[in-house]
């Protein structure tokens, strides 16, 4: 069967509705039953990042030098991208992912390559009860937290407040970063909500980073203890990353200036 140009490869049903896997042009998606994409691999290079707005998310490599010997939480697997991805390029780090539909999980093992692998914990939970109920428990544990639980509805209700982002922060290690996924643009007002609550609970340490041609917004929020980085030491390093890992970081960086004019010097000197 084919759907949105492309052959459907898989489709069932769980209590959240449909999933469907569809392989088009040599890049295999996941789908929630609509057009929108909710991961995508290209079946040539799987551990290449294919859609724009991953490979944004991996902006916050221009602040923090590796992952290895650290912890990050994922909130929201999808196919498994981001999380593969930093599997492969951090061979010592820990990852934990919490994702709310088991069926995802499934997906991602036995159609977009996610491995089982002792470095990652996968827990199946809703993101934002499983962060607001652990601001004891885990305090301080994360240097990294990364947040994609968007669908074709949009974000998920649980994250969706301020109580949220202040357990965020508290998850946090002193100088540990928040990097979240967000959509629909400045006009929007779950990202207008989603920004203040950001700039309160991490004093103004924000970044956003428009992800180009799409409606995707990446916000970057830096703990109290994060350095303030010299723009031409991170013009330096967005040069010697793109190299290495082939991602337009120089790009993210000039975007980065472009778009933090009130913020951008709680981050960056220039």
């Amino acid at each position: 069967m084919y759907r949105n140009d492309g052959l459907i490869i898989h489709e069932s049903f769980d209590d959240e509705g449909i999933l469907e896997i569809i392989d088009r042009a040599g890049v295999r998606s996941l789908h929630f039953g609509s057009f929108p994409m909710q991961s995508s691999m290209l079946l040539a290079d799987p551990h290449k990042l294919q859609l724009s707005y991953v490979r944004a998310m991996t902006s916050w490599l221009l602040f923090k030098p590796t992952l290895d010997q650290h912890d990050a939480l994922i909130i929201g697997l999808g196919g498994g991208s981001l999380t593969k991805h930093l599997l492969y390029h951090f061979p010592e780090c820990r990852l934990k992912a919490v994702e709310y539909r088991k069926s995802v999980v499934k997906v991602a093992r036995s159609h977009f390559g996610l491995p089982l692998d002792p470095r990652l914990k996968i827990i199946i939970d809703d993101g934002g009860d499983y962060v607001r109920q652990r601001t004891e428990t885990h305090r301080e544990r994360y240097s990294l937290l990364f947040i994609d639980a968007f669908d074709h509805e949009g974000m998920a209700e649980s994250i969706g407040n301020e109580a949220f982002f202040d357990a965020c922060k508290a998850l946090l290690k002193t100088d540990g970063m928040l990097v979240i996924n967000l959509w629909g643009g400045t006009n929007n007002p779950q990202f207008m909500d989603c920004s203040r609550w950001l700039a309160r609970a991490f004093n103004w340490k924000i970044l956003f980073l428009p992800v180009q041609g799409k409606g995707n917004i990446i916000g970057l929020a830096f703990n109290e203890d994060s350095p303030v980085h010299a723009m031409k030491d991170l013009r330096t390093r967005a040069l010697e990353l793109e190299q290495h890992y082939q991602i337009e970081f120089p790009v993210f960086l000039r975007d980065l200036k472009k778009h933090n004019a009130s913020t951008l010097n709680e981050v960056i000197k220039l």
